[in-house]
């Protein structure tokens, strides 16, 4: 049997204000080809289908044609919620759908109610006992404050709702083993210990809080994890699949993928890498203005969204004008200037309170948000606003 791990598809998410519906349909017909090249039997997504609790109408309808499409294509499919999503929408009608070979697993009373699939042609079902199976379970998003009770918890963490999860499941293979031989794959949206973050996964905590060790997923044949966006294997058993797309600057330099996960009657036999086609390649330049505008160095980025970081040391007019008329996708723009002038150490206020007249108040509060001095003709423009509006007040 062949599954293919993915996760954190985040339909209806968009890229620095770039809507990227189109790309992730394109995924969706890179993901129908590739089932059907690879004979894929089964596709698991783990956790972060949608972008949002509540998704639009076109965003739903595109998860909809993708799941018939993949059924269309002879692959069965098993999901479950992230943090992003919402279990009981992204649940509904489970046991219909069911039916069609898509399998949700978005409550916390279907954590020890596997999908049970035959290995090696046998015949079988989820109380027969014909021979070698697979069990698939789902683990979806446990928010410790919400599911500590349920789960008959005292602390409400991640590291114990994720173990009260897995001590499920185990008892459930173990008396599934009773009668037959049982490989049993995982799906869990979650932060385990030792996976590499990036930007994009919000609300995600650092530093080994909130994570969850890889030890509770010891004694599966494979644990298909959802949460980081970098594919990444934590170990042969435990592996990220991360997102299909590039959903921040961090994940430039991410290969984007899934894994293929081979299972036969001895278990999992092979873990192989299956790679996504980029819609547009991410860009992170750096240096002076007039250095990236004339350099060919960079030209491959002309047809890529940028993000930029210029260093001159007084930052340039129309920055952002002037870098869009070479690379028309910049979406973000910073400033770290090289070289500049020493700071004075002052604060604002500081140096505010200082200002001789209002010509210096106007001229500091320039320079402090836009990080140079006015020029002469600003100066002089800013002059000429303020004499007007002394002029205006004389008169009244």
């Amino acid at each position: 049997m062949r599954l293919l791990h993915t996760s954190d598809w985040h339909l209806g998410r968009s890229f620095h204000g770039v809507g990227m519906l189109d790309a992730q349909r394109a995924f969706v017909d890179q993901l129908v080809a590739r089932v059907r090249e690879l004979s894929v039997d089964v596709v698991l997504i783990a956790g972060d289908v949608y972008d949002r609790a509540l998704p639009g109408v076109d965003v739903v309808n595109l998860l909809d044609d993708a799941l018939v499409r993949l059924t269309g294509a002879g692959a069965q499919v098993v999901l479950t919620s992230g943090n992003h999503d919402s279990a009981i929408r992204l649940g509904f009608a489970s046991r219909l759908l069911e039916k069609g070979g898509v399998h949700l697993r978005t409550r916390l009373q279907e954590l020890d109610v596997p999908v049970i699939l035959p290995l090696g042609g046998a015949r079988t079902d989820q109380h027969g006992d014909d021979g070698p199976v697979l069990a698939i379970y789902g683990i979806p998003w446990l928010e410790p404050r919400l599911v500590a009770e349920q789960l008959r918890v005292d602390t409400a963490s991640h590291f114990e709702v994720t173990r009260a999860a897995t001590e499920r499941i185990r008892a459930d293979v173990a008396a599934q083993a009773e009668a037959r031989t049982v490989h049993s794959v995982v799906l869990a949206h979650t932060f385990a210990s030792g996976g590499i973050s990036s930007d994009s996964e919000r609300d995600l905590s650092i530093g080994g809080v909130g994570a969850v060790p890889l030890d509770l997923f010891d004694g599966f044949s494979y644990t298909a994890l959802g949460h980081l966006h970098g594919r990444q294997s934590l170990s042969t058993r435990v592996r990220y699949s991360g997102s299909p797309l590039a959903y921040s600057f961090s994940e430039a330099k991410h290969q984007k993928g899934g894994w293929l996960v081979d299972v036969d009657e001895s278990g999992v036999t092979a873990v192989e890498e299956v790679l996504w086609d980029a819609p547009r390649k991410l860009a992170v330049l750096r240096g002076t203005l007039d250095g990236l505008l004339e350099s060919q160095e960079h030209a491959w980025a002309e047809q890529a969204y940028c993000q930029v970081t210029l260093t001159d040391a007084q930052r340039p007019a129309q920055a952002m004008d002037r870098l869009r008329a070479r690379f028309p996708d910049t979406l973000v723009l910073g400033f770290e200037p090289e070289g500049a002038p020493a700071a004075s150490g002052a604060s604002y206020s500081s140096r505010l309170a200082k200002a001789e007249d209002d010509l210096a108040v106007c001229c500091g509060f320039l320079e402090h948000v836009r990080g140079r001095e006015p020029d002469t003709a600003e100066q002089a423009a800013l002059a000429e606003a303020l004499e007007n509006v002394r002029l205006q007040e004389a008169s009244l």
